[in-house]
């Protein structure tokens, strides 16, 4: 190996971008520009070097538009849980979450609920007038704040939890509300408090405060960076009341906020566009989360040369069209102390941009304008990267890995046609040069088996099908294990997300053999998305627990055009369970 030796230059100065263009000898083999002809070794070359490099290849492609983020701090906003009437709580807003049964009213209109019924006698009766003339029956989706003497609070909301409410996304979703009032209103302090708490175990008021303090902090938060001009919220604390107290329930809207951070930091990875978080960008973040966490996570980035010398012939032949350069990235989490009980991988999807190649992406629905999205997999994992190294759990060794690259098109790229190997020697035909994350996944898949880990996870934007099948809210999960699935849809039941499991159906294998490879790539749309997973499952070792997750669909909001940050708060609940 050879490392490129700088003299005189600080690490922000180092600049010129190194070419990856594939000889002409081999679609897999890495050359150099002349410009360029020292490489870094990321195995040998200080931290300082690496992230110069990363930076380089960051502020280059960066300077397509010239654009740059702003840097934007979020809100931070501080939670407490506490007793006090709620008649006396002091603050902007008092938010009551209610039922549609919460807001039945004797003969003489009055709530029979005990806290509206006392809220409405401290307001002379107009918290009960305002709910009727402004027709609020308390179900999901309903709120209304108003301005009223008579509490110690200058604002009162009631917000609408629909029937009886159990889920965290109820709870959740009570936070977003929450949130969403206090913007409107510019407050700065709120309270929250259940119209009815009684009979509640300590498991689930920890779970509701939990949830309402991620909804609150998730709904806070809008992706400004690339706006010249935004409304800054003004919320600075958020009190919940009648859940209890004491150091557990602290604890537990601690981890709260610690996994929201990193849904945040998910959330901005996947709306980041292509002509600033290249894959070199994306190494970079992957290195800041290890070195800010550095007690229990340490970064391996693979150049193109290390994965050549790995045989990745598959993910290095969706990266070689592109002028940007893949990154092989590989965090790995071991606890501060104590002993190792389980190992697990997380592998994401990392497509920074993903034209389709020369299937290029063309006419209504190929949605080539969003797919700076294609990197959400990696989102995710990077996403549960972050809040382990903030939570700590021990017991658990997880590995994170991403293959990062962009799907472009030009005269290095592969072909329709063409044969690719992996690094488990099996050999793939293109039949579709937008096949490509399968074919991406399919080295990190054999690299993470290599890490000598138990159990898999790997999560992709991989198929429009599974959007067809299962719309834009639900991932679609497949694996042979039901163990596995009993775990992650536990994982699910805490984080509110929604999986549904997909069959796995052995005999659709037959439609992805080749005439002159192992397989193909793609075959028809006919049960794409089983096929995608069944295409995946060749490059996992029989002895390790799998699951594939196709989170095409709620990884993106298209309605409010921004990403959702889907899949951290399940995997860390999923590490979580392992752990102990």
């Amino acid at each position: 190996m050879v490392v490129t030796i700088v003299a005189s230059l600080p690490c922000f100065l180092l600049a010129s971008p190194v070419s990856h263009a594939s000889s002409t000898s081999s679609l897999f083999f890495t050359r150099l520009s002349s410009s360029a002809r020292l490489r870094l070794s990321f195995a040998v070359a200080p931290l300082c070097s690496r992230r110069a490099k990363f930076m380089a290849h960051s502020l280059a492609s960066a300077n397509l538009g010239l654009t740059q983020p702003a840097n934007i701090e979020h809100p931070k906003i501080a939670f407490a849980a506490i007793e006090v009437d709620v008649g006396e709580w002091k603050g902007d807003m008092l938010a009551v979450g209610v039922t549609e049964k919460d807001m039945t009213k004797d003969e003489n209109s009055k709530f029979e609920n005990s806290i509206l019924k006392k809220l409405d006698g401290l307001l002379g009766g107009l918290l009960a007038e305002a709910s009727s003339e402004e027709d609020f029956t308390g179900k999901t989706g309903q709120s209304i704040v108003l301005r009223l003497p008579g509490l110690g609070s200058k604002r009162v909301g009631l917000i609408g939890l629909g029937k009886p409410a159990s889920s965290p996304a109820s709870f959740f979703g009570l936070g977003e509300s929450v949130a969403a009032a206090a913007k409107t209103a510019q407050v700065n302090s709120v309270a929250v408090v259940l119209a009815s708490s009684e009979g509640l175990s300590n498991e689930s008021e920890l779970g509701i405060a939990s949830a309402i303090a991620s909804g609150t902090v998730l709904g806070i938060h809008e992706d400004n960076r690339y706006k010249t001009e935004s409304k800054k919220s003004q919320l600075k604390s958020v009190d919940i009341l009648g859940l209890g107290t004491g150091p557990e329930l602290e604890k537990k809207l601690k981890f709260a906020q610690d996994v929201s951070s990193a849904v945040v930091f998910g959330r901005e990875l996947v709306n980041s566009p292509a002509n600033v978080l290249t894959p070199a960008a994306l190494a970079a973040e992957a290195s800041k989360i290890a070195s800010s966490y550095s007690d229990v996570l340490s970064a391996n980035i693979l150049t193109a040369e290390q994965c050549k010398e790995l045989k990745m012939g598959s993910y290095l032949g969706v990266a070689a069209a592109s002028d940007n350069p893949p990154y092989f990235i590989h965090l790995c989490y071991k606890p501060p102390s104590g002993p190792i009980k389980s190992k697990l991988a997380l592998v994401g999807k990392g497509l920074t941009f993903d034209s389709g190649g020369y299937n290029i992406k063309t006419g209504p629905g190929s949605a080539i304008d969003i797919m700076k999205n294609d990197m959400g997999g990696s989102a995710a994992v990077l996403g549960a990267a972050k809040a382990l190294g903030q939570i700590k759990p021990p017991g658990v060794e997880v590995h994170f890995i991403v293959a990062s690259c962009e799907n472009m098109i030009s005269g290095t790229g592969m072909r329709p046609g063409d044969i690719l190997t992996a690094s488990n020697g099996k050999t793939i035909e293109v039949t579709d040069t937008d096949a490509e994350g399968r074919l991406t996944l399919a080295d990190a898949l054999v690299y993470a088996c290599n890490q000598g880990v138990e159990k898999i996870v790997d999560l992709a934007t991989l198929t429009g099908a599974c959007i067809v099948a299962l719309g834009p809210s639900i991932a679609g999960v497949f694996t042979p294990s039901d163990e596995l699935a009993k775990e992650v849809f536990e994982a699910s039941d805490i984080s509110g997300e929604k999986f549904w499991r997909m069959p796995l159906e052995e005999s659709y294998w037959e439609s992805m053999k080749s005439g002159v490879a192992d397989m193909i790539n793609a075959g028809s749309r006919e049960a794409d998305a089983i096929t995608a997973a069944l295409f995946l499952k060749q490059f996992v070792d029989e002895k390790v627990q799998w699951m594939h997750i196709d989170l095409a669909g709620p990884v993106w909001n298209e309605k409010k055009r921004v990403a959702t940050g889907f899949g951290v708060s399940t995997l860390v609940e999923w590490v979580l369970k392992n752990s102990y």
